[in-house]
């Protein structure tokens, strides 16, 4: 029987793979620009636009809770778009995806607010949050098997790498339109200038579009579906093979998403509510912090592909379990450029150097039967109890403890060294032969000449 792994080796089509890249660029661009906006706007106006009846502390609160609704639906887009990507292919479900991203980002910007029609705002706003995540359940697992599948050995760390390259155009593009809108006098900003923000994202998403329309689907993808003798059901197969490797999935990425998006959310109210910063500072603190971090993921994914994918994991997420307790310490000093600082180093290990290694480590992580599946649900299910609660879980410690950072930090350092120690246990996966239908497996994948035909040979 024809199997994926003897046919004829398929040459690298650059123009396939560049057309990869840019397509999983701007997809996970447009996904940055909606968190980035959603987010900021929390921290800087929805407690006031949608949650005015109460405390500034239980508005923030709810304002994060809004934020929490939208990792609660991600894993179930997950599960549905998985499906159909692991069954017909990652290029159409990434499309979709994407309009259900930016639809709903902006349906959020003709939101009438509490003022206008009271409870249903906020009913309303959660809605939209819930559609945004959804669709992104499966966007950047998505982008990064596609992109993973159509690199070449050697070049897969580098090249996936580059989708954590759009989270960080995402991050400066919704940091610049964040700044334009505090330009605006506070009751324009308030009023209609905060809708402008999320209207925009309209431009993103049509971009996206236009180029993800003319993407190849993946070459490995192709193989696989040219060998197939049944139809694939990849969630059953998921569930019966490679619930060990979800789970490790979710345990090493449970404290990267956890530090990522405390660095990226919370830390921004800490810094105004706590700290006294003006608001106007922490947007060009964000878009100086994502710049720097899109170099690091593409640094750490060159450095990835020479010594190994666990190797450089571990090195970031251990200097991570140590990063929570000196970086609120230089917080509290209110020094610009200790806040500069910090963000700097946030952004480039646990908001995009980290992750830029994983967008290649985890695809290779899992055979070809369901290799989309695996990693979507083991991001997913990850960032509904990492990343997802952690501005919720830092708001209310804040609380509970009188503003002090120490029981969040403490927070911060457990869940990384969760990922640190699952990272330690996992296999190396360099340059494994990615039509392998078996997922990966200490001692088994070694590391493959750097020629694409490597790729066809067990």
């Amino acid at each position: 029987m024809t199997t994926a792994a003897n046919l004829p080796p398929t040459p690298v089509d650059q123009s396939k793979v560049r057309k990869a890249a840019v397509a999983g660029l701007i997809g996970t661009t447009l996904e940055l620009y909606d968190f980035v906006i959603y987010g900021t706007a929390s921290a800087l106006v929805f407690s006031k636009l949608f949650f005015p009846n109460i405390s500034p502390a239980a508005a923030l609160l709810a304002s994060f809770s809004t934020f929490a609704v939208g990792f609660l639906f991600r894993p179930l887009g997950g599960i549905f778009f998985s499906h159909f990507g692991d069954r017909l292919g990652r290029k159409w479900v990434l499309v979709v995806t994407l309009l259900l991203m930016g639809g709903a980002t902006l349906a959020i910007g003709l939101l009438p607010t509490f003022g206008q029609i009271g409870l249903f705002a906020p009913i309303l706003l959660c809605v939209c949050r819930a559609a945004q995540g959804f669709g992104a359940g499966a966007e950047q697992s998505g982008g990064a098997t596609l992109l993973t599948e159509s690199a070449a050995p050697g070049t897969r760390g580098k090249l996936a790498s580059l989708i954590m390259v759009g989270a960080a155009a995402g991050t400066a593009l919704g940091a610049l339109v964040w700044i334009a809108a505090q330009s605006l006098a506070p009751n324009d900003m308030l009023t209609w200038g905060w809708r402008l923000v999320f209207l925009s994202s309209i431009f993103v998403t049509i971009a996206a579009l236009v180029i993800r329309r003319k993407l190849d689907e993946s070459p490995v993808f192709e193989e696989i579906k040219q060998a197939r003798t049944e139809p694939p059901a990849p969630l059953r197969e998921v569930a019966k093979y490679g619930k060990a490797n979800v789970l490790r999935v979710i345990l090493m990425n449970l404290g990267v998403s956890t530090q990522s998006y405390t660095i990226q959310v919370f830390m921004a109210s800490y810094l105004i509510s706590v700290i006294g910063t003006d608001p106007k500072f922490i947007p060009p603190v964000l878009l100086i912090g994502s710049l720097c971090g899109g170099v690091a993921a593409v640094s750490f994914g060159v450095l990835s592909d020479k010594i190994g994918r666990r190797r450089v994991v571990s090195l970031i997420t251990g200097a991570l379990i140590l990063f929570p307790a000196p970086a609120f310490l230089l917080l509290t000093t209110g020094s610009p450029v200790a806040i500069v600082l910090v963000m700097i180093i946030g952004f480039m290990l646990a908001c995009q150097g980290v992750v830029g290694v994983h967008m290649s480590y985890f695809p290779e992580i899992f055979g070809s039967r369901y290799r989309y599946a695996g990693v979507t649900l083991g991001r997913e299910f990850s960032s509904i109890i990492g990343g997802g609660i952690a501005p919720m879980i830092c708001a209310a410690l804040l609380g509970m403890f009188s503003n002090s950072w120490i029981p969040v930090a403490i927070y911060m350092s457990v869940t990384m060294l969760i990922s640190f120690i699952a990272t330690r246990m996992s296999p190396e996966t360099l340059n494994r032969d990615l039509t392998d239908s078996e997922d990966a497996a200490h001692g088994k994948s070694g590391v493959a000449p750097v020629t694409f035909e490597a790729q066809h040979v067990q």
